[in-house]
């Protein structure tokens, strides 16, 4: 079953775990010959239970068998340490939802179910996940950690981030860039979600996301974006007015007038992104609000094959 067929049937649910586990789980059962090996840790032997330690890993069929405890002993993967950056700027809360419409089809619901699901997979891997949110201000930080305790806690600041903004929120990524790469101190994947809406400081943008891959991280950038409105300008030529909801300046234009510049400006603009992206040797994935999240995680599991 597809991703986005599973997403139709469960979007009536508010619950963000829930929705993240069955994103997973769906992609997982539709990877019949992977490409990925070690998805998963794989097992290794067993070793003698000792009184005072975790039961959870205890295998009872051999206990059934030996009247012994064992516990199954794994592989362990490469220790991936992942710091996941939110932009939740204004412009991140675009498209305005319609009543009883999914979060994940604006672009703030997009990247926090995205993070969630790019969680659930760093939590089944045993590995260390951190998590950082900005707008105008550095709005939260916590660095890498694998328990129960922190993956429920950045979950719920994901759910939190989704409520609507009561003020007007500018953007200040090249300076929340460089506190976040100064505050990942050991090597690790680090995976942002913005849209890009800098323009005119993209050089300063691409200066900080260098400064990101300092230590050797990787780095990967989902620019997310509303196809129909940001790329296409698909709008009707009824006279509007366009509010910049960073700055509320307005302008009042008829589409079709500019329609063909702006489209033309727009796919210069993400060109020139990739690009330096190319340059810096940064991942670039542009995701269009709406799709499904196969992107999201096919993206995560080549990356981290290459994370050596």
């Amino acid at each position: 079953m597809k991703i986005e067929s599973q997403l139709e049937k469960i979007s009536s649910f508010k619950n963000l775990e829930l929705l993240a586990n069955q994103v997973v789980e769906g992609f997982i059962s539709g990877m019949h010959k992977s490409p990925f090996h070690g998805f998963s840790a794989e097992f290794a032997e067993h070793k003698i239970y000792n009184p005072g330690e975790s039961t959870k890993h205890i295998d009872w069929k051999l206990f059934a068998k030996t009247d012994r405890l064992y516990t199954k002993r794994y592989e362990e993967e490469t220790n991936l340490r992942c710091h996941l950056i939110i932009d939740n700027s204004s412009s991140m809360h675009y498209p305005v939802l319609k009543q009883n419409q999914e979060f994940y089809k604006s672009k703030i619901g997009f990247s926090v179910l995205a993070s969630a699901v790019l969680m659930n997979l760093l939590k089944k891997q045993r590995d260390a996940v951190g998590l950082s949110i900005y707008s105008e201000e550095y709005e939260y930080y916590s660095p890498e950690k694998g328990s129960d305790r922190h993956h429920r806690m950045l979950l719920d600041k994901l759910e939190s981030t989704l409520e609507k903004t009561k003020n007007i929120k500018t953007t200040d990524t090249v300076s929340f860039l460089h506190q976040i790469a100064e505050n990942i101190h050991r090597r690790s994947m680090v995976v942002l979600f913005t849209d890009m809406f800098q323009k005119g400081d993209e050089e300063k943008i691409f200066k900080a996301l260098q400064h990101l891959k300092h230590n050797k991280h990787k780095v990967v950038v989902f620019h997310v974006y509303d196809e129909k409105t940001e790329l296409a300008f698909d709008f009707d030529n009824s006279p509007k007015k366009f509010i910049d909801v960073e700055t509320g300046e307005t302008v009042h234009l008829f589409a079709d007038t500019i329609k063909e510049e702006y489209e033309k400006q727009v796919q210069s603009y993400f060109k020139e992104i990739e690009n330096t992206c190319l340059k810096y040797r940064i991942q670039y994935v542009p995701v269009s609000v709406g799709e499904n999240f196969e992107k999201i995680i096919t993206t995560y599991l080549v990356e981290k094959q290459r994370f050596v």
